[in-house]
């Protein structure tokens, strides 16, 4: 079987598909797998995030000419990712996106299979026929296939943000996720960025982040990477810690900890103290002690395998100057980067989290030290699991008080909510309470 990029992009998209596996880690593992140029890779990269984002909107182009059911594996991931390069990249001639497909549906396809015939059949069809779309006088329906989100997420943003900002939000959510990169703290910017520009990579500052870069392309194979010097992280996620008032010799408690990325960004501000890394899953200790090693900090930071509802109990004995709960979420912020989600998830998902963050938050509080900093966090936009969870928890401890967030580049005299319409950056939610003394 052929490992051309398309090739690549269909067995992707059949794992995630088939298995449910996040689409991050899939493209990544074969990516890894398969030795493509810089180049087929970005085109892998845009097949198979294109057409997962794109899914709704792509079956109601098929739904139509399906004239009976698939039954390999391979046929709706290729039929979807060919309309996808139809519809959405201009730069391919039709008859080399027909010609691949029926490459691709001999290879992929079983002996004697009829799907090279149904394959060339439908999307000759579509080309025919052309795209569709439902009537614009259902907006919601009109949008959840237009812009490929489900109907209760449409509903839901409607409701909350309106008709404008819901189709603003709608098209934001489905670009091309920025590739950020943060600087590790105290190194000189300029050097950095004048030695990744030399390298052949755009560089911009970040308008949100004041340690962040936008980058055009993946840095992980540079020196600056594997040195530690700089690492990847979302410009929304990089405020999180910066709302600390971190002392050098505070003890942190990061409460939901992997991979890893707060935790280290947590450390490099404590030249004497330490950070305390928590997380429900064993296995996932290991990432953090590896990107720990990556950025020199594994001497400050200690990790245990812990569910942080019952982190009261481990260290009766023990308080932080400064607590993190960047709580397990719904992950509905990060669209651009993880595109299944949208159609894993449900509103009863979002109540049974939003129940979970807060007892997090409610077995942690007993382990702050007066006056500490209580710092929540998710890469959710929903109220259930932000703004109703603070409110909920302020009502349950008076003795806590929700602190203004005031950074160089972005302040709320509240709560901090960053919709991904706004940077271009990952949707975010951040909440710093302050245990009275």
């Amino acid at each position: 079987m052929t490992n051309s990029a398309r090739a690549v992009a269909l067995a992707t998209l059949i794992k995630v598909f088939k298995q449910k596996s996040y689409s991050n880690l899939s493209l990544s593992h074969a990516l890894n797998e398969n030795n493509l140029s810089q180049k087929d890779q970005a085109f892998v990269t845009q097949l198979v995030y294109g057409t997962i984002q794109y899914q709704l909107f792509l079956e109601y182009q098929l739904k139509d000419l399906l004239r009976t059911k698939l039954k390999e594996d391979y046929l709706k991931p290729l039929l979807l990712m060919s309309v996808y390069q139809l519809i959405f990249l201009n730069r391919v001639p039709n008859r080399a996106v027909l010609d691949e497909a029926n490459k691709l549906a001999k290879d992929f396809g079983k002996k004697n299979s009829s799907g090279f015939r149904l394959v060339n059949g439908i999307l000759r069809s579509f080309l025919r026929r052309g795209q569709v779309l439902p009537s614009p006088k259902d907006p919601v329906h009109f949008l959840s296939i237009k812009e490929s989100m489900p109907k209760w997420l449409v509903q839901y943003f409607v409701k909350n943000w309106g008709l404008k900002r819901t189709e603003k939000l709608l098209i934001s959510l489905n670009e091309r996720a920025e590739n950020s990169i943060r600087v590790a703290k105290g190194l000189d910017h300029s050097k950095i960025v004048n030695s990744l520009q030399k390298q052949g990579f755009s560089v911009n500052e970040s308008t949100l982040a004041d340690n962040c870069f936008i980058v055009d392309h993946s840095i992980v194979n540079t020196n600056e990477f594997k040195s530690g010097q700089i690492t990847i992280q979302d410009e929304a996620a990089s405020l999180v810690v910066d709302c600390f008032d971190l002392r050098e010799n505070d003890h942190v408690l990061d409460t939901c900890a992997a991979p890893g990325g707060k935790t280290t960004q947590l450390a490099e501000n404590l030249s004497h103290g330490k950070v305390t890394s928590l997380d429900i899953h064993k296995k996932k200790l290991n990432l953090i002690k590896k990107y720990a090693q990556r950025m020199h900090v594994d001497d400050r930071v200690e990790t245990l395998a812990l569910d942080a509802r019952k982190a009261a109990e481990h260290f009766s004995d023990t308080k932080f100057n400064k607590i993190l709960v960047d709580a397990p979420c719904s992950g509905l912020g990060l669209l651009r980067r993880k595109p299944e989600i949208r159609y894993d998830k449900t509103i009863k998902d979002v109540h049974n989290l939003a129940r979970i963050q807060l007892a997090i938050l409610d077995n942690v509080a007993q382990l702050l030290k007066k006056n500490g900093e209580l710092v929540y966090s998710t890469c959710s936009i929903t109220i259930e699991e932000n703004e109703q969870v603070i409110a909920e928890f302020l009502k349950k401890h008076p003795e806590f008080e929700l602190m203004p967030i005031t950074l160089s580049k972005v302040q709320s005299k509240s709560s901090l909510k960053i919709l991904p319409d706004t940077y271009g950056s990952d949707g975010f939610f951040i909440a710093k309470m302050k245990l009275r003394g």
